[in-house]
């Protein structure tokens, strides 16, 4: 019998007439709780990027010149290096006025205020000699695109605290087309450089500006705490070859929200080491909270997971994002040899438009640093909550893909209502090896989610049954079942369409 979507809002009524609820029952089902990820970006403390920096210098002091054309390498490096006297009384700050500031790559400093100018824009060379290369991560063993060493971020650091890139919406244009020639047809010798990366470093706030045409992943934070990256907006062309968004990477207590992102690949992407580095190194990304994100992927997710996730991923934290013509609006990518886990996620009021899968968990995703990967090192995926997700023009609602041997569990899907284009219903969810619960889920759910999700069901689906019972459960009723109540006490003037 389907039921439709308004059952939950007339049962919460009957429950709270019968069972003597607080009122504020039905707002703790149908009402989203106050967001845990805005909670954390009030209460961090490096969420304010106006701080004030005792000490200020301007680009031109240094020599740079904004025509667009003149290198002004030295005179970034110059300013940092002088401002760096400054690192121990109250910190410093370099201004970049309006212009349009050729540059290779430079290094930030602990304590330190980069401000751009609403008409500044930072360039990056063309020149792939004006991008040092660098030796890779301890996580991936390798560059991530080719063996050996790897091209270093335009804007980078590393073992700071304590780091604001902010301003007027000013502009930091990666001029990436020319590096995204030379990947397609594979004359790299290097692995592409990131627009932003910063790793080791604490207190960080990226904030107010402009990201485009980044050569590779755009902000990449790496090993880092505390990470806060508020209205920002990315751009790149939606064929641009792995052109990510943002993706923290083995890092934690990050903070994303009020960005617009429109790249070639995954909008946000959560990773953690590659392979048998990233599990030897160890270090998860955790405490990730991503908040009202809006934009679209050429070939990726809105967001993802992985596929480097060895390290493991736990507490993410995702709310109101709205993703459109995009491949995928949430991905999970994973493969044998990875190891690791991803555990506790949670994505709530999701909205999809022009999305050709709505969620997926692609366990084959292969890449592999090296050819003698352990193909036993299976990943643990568990306690992953999607809900309130509202789908329109969307291919197929899911391609959820365990591993033989190794199942995806606790996969807890709740209130999803998608609107498919393909002409079969019943092939618009496409589940191997995955377990689960579902609540109010159309199209139909595949079979290994049909499973009603109850009570005794709390410590399965990650904070959703927190929502759904808790008040019932203060109430002693463990094993409370709404089928149950529908035949036994719902009054005969109730109706439901059948």
């Amino acid at each position: 019998m389907k039921r439709s979507f308004y059952i939950v809002e007339v049962l919460l009524l009957l429950i709270n007439t019968l069972l003597g609820l607080r009122d504020d029952a039905t707002w703790a089902v149908n009402g989203s709780p106050q967001s845990l990820q805005s909670c954390y970006c009030k209460r961090g403390n490096y969420s304010g990027s106006g701080e004030i920096r005792p000490h200020s210098v301007t680009i031109t002091e240094f020599g740079a010149v904004g025509d667009g054309v003149t290198l002004n390498t030295k005179a970034f490096q110059n300013a940092i290096f002088y401002l760096n006297s400054f690192a121990d009384k109250g910190g410093a700050k370099l201004f970049v006025p309006a212009g349009r500031w050729l540059t290779g790559s430079f290094d930030l400093i602990s304590h330190l205020t980069v401000w751009l100018d609403k008409d500044a824009v930072i360039l990056g060379s063309q020149r792939s000699d004006d991008w040092p290369l660098t030796e890779p991560l301890p996580s991936y063993g390798r560059g991530r695109e080719l063996p050996g060493r790897r091209h270093r971020s335009l804007i980078y650091g590393r073992n700071l605290t304590d780091i604001i890139i902010t301003g007027d919406n000013g502009t930091v244009d990666g001029q990436g087309s020319i590096w995204w020639d030379w990947f397609e047809n594979k004359t790299l010798n290097y692995t592409r450089p990131h627009l932003v990366e910063l790793m080791n470093s604490t207190g960080i706030v990226i904030s107010n500006l402009t990201f485009i045409n980044s050569p590779f992943w755009t902000i990449h934070p790496v090993y880092c705490s505390q990470v806060t990256i508020q209205n920002v907006t990315i751009l790149a062309p939606r064929e641009s070859p792995n052109t990510d968004g943002i993706d923290p990477d083995s890092s934690d207590n990050v903070c994303i929200e009020d960005c617009y992102i429109s790249t070639g690949d995954d909008l946000v992407a959560i990773k953690s080491g590659w392979d048998e580095y990233g599990i030897s190194y160890g270090r998860p990304s955790t405490n990730i909270f991503i908040h009202r994100l809006i934009g679209e992927s050429g070939r990726g997710s809105g967001i993802g997971i992985g596929s480097e996730m060895s390290g493991g991923v736990s507490q993410v934290h995702a709310e109101n994002i709205q993703i459109f013509n995009s491949g995928t609006g949430i991905g999970l990518k994973t493969s044998p040899g990875r190891g690791g886990y991803v555990r506790d996620i949670y994505v709530s009021n999701l909205n999809l438009v022009d999305v050709e899968t709505a969620i997926r968990f692609n366990s084959q995703f292969g890449e592999h640093p090296k050819e003698s990967y352990d193909p036993k090192a299976l990943p643990l995926i568990e306690r992953i909550t999607i809900k309130e997700v509202v789908g329109v023009n969307i291919k197929y609602a899911g391609i959820l893909e365990g591993l033989q041997g190794d199942t995806f569990a606790n996969i807890c899907l709740s209130n999803i209502h998608l609107s498919i284009t393909t002409t079969s219903e019943t092939s618009s969810w496409n589940c191997s090896n995955i377990q689960g619960y579902s609540n109010l889920v159309s199209p139909k759910i595949c079979e290994p989610l049909q499973e009603r999700i109850y009570p005794e069901h709390h410590l399965d689906c990650y904070r959703l049954s927190n929502h759904l019972w808790s008040p019932i459960r203060r109430k002693g009723l463990l094993s409370f079942s709404i089928d149950k109540l529908m035949t036994e006490n719902m009054p005969s003037s109730v109706h439901f369409p059948v």
